[in-house]
């Protein structure tokens, strides 16, 4: 639930920044009669994102066997994928983001494009909305459910991160909060890498299982005894960590290696991109 939850508020929140830029240039533009524009791509962005989710949860439940197997592992590759790049674009436009909005909303209010403008709030919840339920079906196979009830947690997790993320993008709108977002996405950075380095062990574990990618050595330390993965620690470790009580070799390279190069690589450009804010300055 809670690896929904920081996955729903990390996306919700970038959508709902972008939508708060929008609608502060059109507030201070007196542009009030384009709003319902904006509302209109919201809604239909979301109503898509949704839609999304419930393909994925509805294919991903027709396999069985191997062939379940081989979709959760490529599933999860994915989202670790997209969640890496995520990342890395984030640490890059974070810092313009809010110039490059406030110059499309001018050029669709002055050119008359209604078309434009439903397109800024469109894509940016669309891009976050079906991330976010690639996000959270990848969270419920890294979880399997005990008694059924482990996917139902995962989507109430994320539905909670977005009622969070939609308050907080409310009060950041009406200045009511003074939130240092360059923290938020820093530290939430961090635990997305672990959540994505999880996201890789297990798919290597569904591929060690079907024999695509060998073991090496079956488990390399057995943890279950100390912290089961079936108690609710375990569960816990094992949805927001990727923690596996006792992983196959390969399973832990992949772990650790996944890490080891993102978790340099962000570090590496974060300096980067704070060398260039001071020369800037």
């Amino acid at each position: 639930m809670l690896a929904g939850f920081l996955l729903a508020l990390r996306e919700g929140l970038e959508a709902a920044l972008i939508i708060s830029i929008v609608l502060g240039m059109l507030r201070k533009m007196n542009r009030y009669d384009r709003v319902p524009v904006v509302w209109l791509g919201v809604g239909v962005a979301a109503l898509l994102s949704v839609a999304a989710a419930i393909i994925l949860g509805v294919v991903g439940a027709e396999f069985e066997g191997a062939a379940e197997q081989v979709f959760e592992g490529v599933t999860m590759l994915f989202a670790a994928a997209v969640l890496t790049w995520m990342i890395f674009w984030m640490q890059k436009q974070g810092r313009q983001i809010q110039k490059g909005l406030e110059a499309d909303v001018r050029e669709a209010l002055s050119g008359g494009q209604t078309l434009a403008l439903f397109s800024v709030a469109f894509f940016a919840v669309l891009r976050e909305g079906i991330e976010l339920a690639l996000f959270l079906t990848a969270v419920n196979f890294s979880a399997p459910a005990v008694g059924g009830e482990a996917p139902i947690l995962g989507w109430l997790g994320g539905v909670l991160g977005l009622i969070a993320a939609a308050v907080i993008g409310w009060l950041l709108y009406e200045s009511a909060i003074k939130l240092n977002l360059r923290r938020f996405f820093q530290f939430t950075s961090i635990l997305l890498i672990l959540f994505a380095a999880g996201l890789v062990g297990h798919a290597i574990h569904e591929f060690n299982e079907l024999g695509w990618i060998p073991a090496i050595t079956e488990h390399v330390y057995d943890l279950n005894p100390i912290v089961p993965e079936t108690t609710t620690a375990g569960q816990f470790l094992k949805a927001l960590f990727g923690y596996n009580g006792n992983p196959s070799l390969t399973e832990m390279l992949g772990y650790l290696g996944y890490f080891v190069v993102v978790w340099g690589l962000a570090r590496f450009f974060n300096r980067q991109s704070a060398a260039k804010s001071v020369a800037a300055a």
